[in-house]
């Protein structure tokens, strides 16, 4: 039986790729792969995995990250059922249509089981180290938006924007979904909003600054009135929420409304989502390694238990 049914929600892993802010190691392949076998044996949803180059919060120290496109595809390879989620793709590192062909690879390679997230970026410093411009963002993001979804849904595009140009491409083969996988986007402002109601077919709150459980009914109403600017049916765009778990192991992250306290407080503050209309968290649990994920698992257990 798919354990997901018996739970309010679905709850998915956000698996560190990253360098620890607590520690400084970045988890090595080995010990990624190892997570993510014992995700799936273990019941959580999904895999969710995010995109950044490096990360440089202080010029004199930077943190390192490994490429997620690679990442994506060998945990699809890896993996045989757990749903896999790339939260979120930077549009600005990858040409659009190149995005597009990676995506159905990878929805291929995992038979199904993909979702492509896309996103504008945030992180000034790894744009000006790998040479991307970050001027425009949301403009250039707009056109992406437009060359993926056009070519996932219809399999080819001309297209002469501002920032990028195709003339004859066609993607193909087209991997096992005729529509291609589904767009997640995480949206906050009025514009990106809008972007999101016309484009995505799953809207995500990130984790940070604005997560609290309490503000959910305000998302919710900014997500609705967007669709509604658009004459989209509100109903007909998934929420879900990227949410940070700090075990009593962890050091806690100041400032991020993280969810903490025993398996029962943590299953209970899931069902808050849930009831607030979220269909599924990805969750970054801290610590960010196979014992914290190992620590977490009571929580699953408590919500296939009691739903």
């Amino acid at each position: 039986m798919d354990v997901s049914r018996r739970r309010p929600l679905k709850v998915g892993l956000f698996l560190p790729t990253f360098e620890s802010a607590f520690t400084r190691i970045t988890p090595s392949w080995s010990e990624l792969l190892t997570m993510a076998k014992y995700a799936e044996v273990a019941g959580f949803d999904s895999l969710n995995l995010g995109d950044h180059l490096l990360m440089r919060f202080d010029p004199d120290d930077s943190m390192g990250v490994w490429e997620s496109g690679g990442m994506v595809a060998a945990i699809a390879a890896s993996t045989s059922s757990i749903q896999i989620g790339w939260l979120m793709a930077c549009t600005a590192y990858r040409n659009p249509a190149l995005l597009a062909k990676m995506a159905v690879t990878v929805d291929e390679i995992s038979g199904g089981r993909f979702t492509l997230g896309l996103g504008a970026g945030w992180h000034e410093p790894e744009f000006r180290a790998f040479g991307y411009p970050f001027d425009h963002r949301v403009d250039r993001f707009e056109e992406s938006l437009v060359v993926v979804t056009t070519l996932l849904s219809e399999g080819r595009i001309d297209f002469e924007g501002t920032h990028h140009q195709m003339r004859g491409c066609e993607l193909r083969p087209r991997g096992p979904r005729p529509e291609g996988p589904p767009i997640t986007m995480g949206a906050k402002g009025p514009r990106m909003l809008k972007l999101a109601a016309r484009y995505a077919d799953i809207w995500n709150r990130d984790f940070f600054p604005e997560n609290a459980i309490s503000d959910l009914p305000i998302w919710q109403s900014r997500v609705d009135a967007a669709c509604q600017a658009v004459k989209r049916d509100p109903a007909t765009l998934e929420r879900t929420a990227a949410v940070a778990v700090d075990l009593p192991s962890a050091t806690p992250r100041e400032g991020w409304n993280a969810l903490t306290g025993s398996p029962a407080e943590i299953a209970e503050s899931l069902r808050a989502f849930a009831n607030s209309g979220i269909s599924h968290v990805q969750l970054w649990i801290e610590p960010a390694t196979l014992a914290g994920i190992e620590a977490f698992a009571p929580t699953l257990n408590l919500l296939d238990a009691h739903g």
